[in-house]
């Protein structure tokens, strides 16, 4: 004997999408378990703040797991999520740069940074000033490879494979993105050996 069930219209419908949800729902969770901590290795490498890192790490995975559903190439989730997460970064970067201009601006006009104690102290701050300032300059898809390569570890095929690009495009965007910080951080090391 056979039983029949009634179903409601529509009802066939709603079942369909909530099971099509859950399948989404469960690869998104698969992928952020391979590659969920670059995001915030990413946003810490950018921002070098680990707060502002975590920050950053958390909107780049609800941004991500809220578009899911329109990533065409799921095989390339991981080049994505570095994508929004860097430039989430890059946008918490300018945005307190230009904050912090604009409070020196108009809270301390002759604002001057405090003198350092020791001569080597200062050459070191300054270096360091100098070194963050030139990252800051590079081109950002200067900047993301030279990142990706030297803070991260990635090899060539893995950030070509990141970012969608080609092995020969990651080679010559890291030759200039060191050829360039070189170049910018010389005159600071001159300027600071002939004190």
């Amino acid at each position: 004997m056979q039983e029949l069930v009634l179903v409601q219209p529509g009802r066939t419908d709603e079942l369909e999408q909530g099971a099509a949800q859950a399948d989404t729902r469960r690869e998104f969770e698969e992928r952020l378990a391979e590659c969920g901590p670059l995001a915030y290795r990413v946003a810490r490498g950018v921002l070098r703040n680990t707060a502002d890192a975590e920050d950053v790490a958390q909107e780049a995975l609800l941004r991500a797991y809220r578009q899911f559903d329109r990533l065409r190439d799921r095989s390339r989730f991981r080049a994505w999520l570095v994508r929004i997460a860097f430039r989430l970064a890059l946008d918490r970067l300018r945005s307190a740069k230009r904050r912090e201009l604009r409070d020196t601006t108009w809270s301390q006009p002759e604002h001057q940074p405090p003198p350092a104690n020791a001569e080597d102290l200062a050459a070191s701050n300054e270096f360091e000033g100098h070194l963050d300032r030139a990252l800051a300059e590079l081109p950002e898809k200067l900047r993301l490879v030279l990142l990706l390569a030297a803070m991260e570890g990635h090899t060539i095929d893995q950030i070509a494979a990141l970012l969608s690009i080609s092995a020969g495009t990651v080679k010559s965007r890291i030759f200039y993105a060191r050829r360039q910080l070189a170049e910018k951080l010389r005159c600071h090391a001159n300027i600071i050996k002939t004190r």
